[in-house]
């Protein structure tokens, strides 16, 4: 299905594992079908979930481990039991998972064992078709599925421990010790190749069922992978490492009003001289898979593409940090020499913002986001003529945009109300033409609707109307991130009936 970005739609922000379901957080099985059909009954025609690939330190989908690889942990178990590799008997070994919150401590190791019965299944009793079509899908995806199960085996044989700690043979990628790995560790890395086939299957019916009922899939780029990632141990020479293995420099953003310290982020950065030899190609084969998987794909930190904030290693913050330049246009040139002229892209554009970053977003055509919450914390001066001029309101958006009444990364609409400071809840419900704090997520979805964006998305939790308790992350904390996730229950009554409404009056039904 082609996405047209001239047509007005609207949709949700949910990641998967914010379904619900039985074994301990949501993943790609029925559930996200009956999300679908959901969003379909409400006139939805986008939804966007948060980067699909393995989860990194506080399981977060923004620290990956590989830039390629999906998440074995969304691969759904109910599926595998129907095609005959998965004893349903084995499902009722799992432990006594909650509803309210992804229980990764728990889930994650039970899943795991489900998967390697479910590859032991496979192997004794897949059919000759099934097996025909998982030898040429891993022929097809040969390029990065090797180098990611060959990673994969190795880190569970080492006990999880970072690549640079596996021995310098391993490490260095010396061709001996990888050819003995190969041999040593050949079946575990046939069960990694099985779950990311069944990975790609699950999410492709998703897709294709998404797609029968007229909604499309948006999926996240994160700009930067991990320094324990199988794209940095495959190709250390694209990165900042010294001869240790060690990073000399990290990514991170600087200091702001909300940040003193900025935000030392510690992933690797990029040696963008050395990815323009080859015309990028890691950067075209990354973009490539994921508009694979998704009709359209948010980049996260746009910005960093026209320049970064470059933090020396050592410093404990981001302050001492420096910009520096990014790939600029060369980047998205080679983009549309591989993927075609129009690039089905949203530009993350948040943050410090400068002449370069808009004019690399508007060379490529590229829609950018306007979060409508964030408007009405003061602008300028803080007068009210200067607080009209902030360019997240709904009167200053422009059409090729994307909107949203919030992100993953914000408090709630009611949380955001709740805590307002009494100025900004001022001009907020002046603007909003509503002071009732039981119904300000609809009268920020609705303004949110009917900007005149062309995309508009909210998250799950404004159209419920949930509290702060319910926010999906807080930046620059540890833990308990990650973690939401909704019950059917919580649909009940007039939220969906109340979103179809809105979405129609705002022309963006379907």
């Amino acid at each position: 299905m082609p996405f047209d970005l001239s047509a007005r739609r609207s949709g949700i922000v949910l990641h998967l594992t914010s379904l619900p379901g039985p074994h301990g957080l949501g993943d790609l099985g029925d559930e996200a079908h009956r999300f679908v059909d959901w969003l379909a009954a409400c006139s939805q025609s986008l939804w966007q979930v948060l980067p699909i690939h393995p989860v990194g330190p506080g399981h977060s989908p923004y620290q990956c481990p590989s830039a390629f690889a999906g998440s074995p942990w969304l691969v759904a178990l109910a599926p595998l039991v129907r095609a005959g590799w998965l004893d349903a008997r084995a499902l009722a070994t799992a432990p006594a998972f909650g509803e309210a919150h992804a229980d990764y401590e728990r889930a994650i190791p039970w899943r795991w064992a489900m998967l390697q019965q479910a590859a032991a299944g496979f192997a004794a009793r897949a059919t000759p078709a099934d097996r025909q079509r998982f030898e040429a899908w891993c022929a097809a995806a040969a390029d990065w599925l090797d180098g990611w199960c060959l990673y994969a085996a190795l880190k569970d044989a080492h006990h999880g421990q970072p690549w640079w700690a596996w021995g310098e043979p391993l490490a260095r990628r010396d061709a001996a010790a990888l050819r003995a790995a190969r041999t040593t560790h050949a079946e575990a890395m046939r069960v990694h190749a099985f779950v990311q086939w069944v990975f790609d299957g699950q999410l492709q019916a998703l897709r294709d069922h998404a797609h029968r009922r007229g909604v499309l899939l948006m999926g996240d780029v994160p700009i930067f992978v991990a320094h324990d990632s199988a794209d940095v141990w495959l190709r250390p020479d694209l990165y900042f490492m010294d001869e240790r293995h060690e990073l000399t420099v990290v990514a991170g953003v600087p200091p702001d009003g909300f940040c003193p310290d900025g935000q030392r982020w510690g992933n690797p950065l990029y040696r963008w001289e050395r990815m323009a030899a080859d015309g990028y190609a890691w950067w075209v084969a990354r973009l490539r898979r994921a508009l694979a998987q998704a009709d359209l794909v948010r980049v996260d930190h746009f910005r960093g593409f026209a320049g970064y904030w470059e933090v020396p290693a050592a410093c404990p913050t981001a302050r001492e940090g420096r910009w520096a330049p990014g790939p600029g246009a060369a980047l998205f040139e080679a983009f549309r020499a591989a993927l075609g002229p129009e690039l089905p892209i949203v530009a993350e554009d948040l943050g410090t913002i400068t002449p370069d970053v808009i004019a690399l977003r508007d060379g490529f055509g590229l829609p950018g986001m306007r979060i409508v919450q964030e408007a009405f914390g003061g602008w300028g001066d803080g007068s009210p003529a200067a607080n009209a001029k902030h360019p997240f309101l709904p009167h200053q958006h422009v059409p090729h945009a994307l909107a949203y009444s919030s992100t993953h990364d914000s408090d709630t609409a009611r949380g955001w109300w709740d805590q307002a400071r009494p100025e900004v809840r001022a001009f907020a419900a002046e603007y909003l033409a509503c002071n009732d704090a039981a119904r300000i997520h609809w009268a920020l979805i609705r303004a949110t609707s009917q900007s005149v964006a062309r995309l508009a998305l909210f998250p799950l939790q404004d159209v419920l109307g949930l509290g702060s308790e319910h926010r999906m992350n807080r930046p620059g904390t540890a833990d308990g991130n990650w973690r939401w996730r909704f019950r059917w229950t919580m649909l009940e009554g007039d939220a969906g009936t109340g979103l179809a409404h809105i979405t129609t009056a705002a022309g963006r039904a379907g």
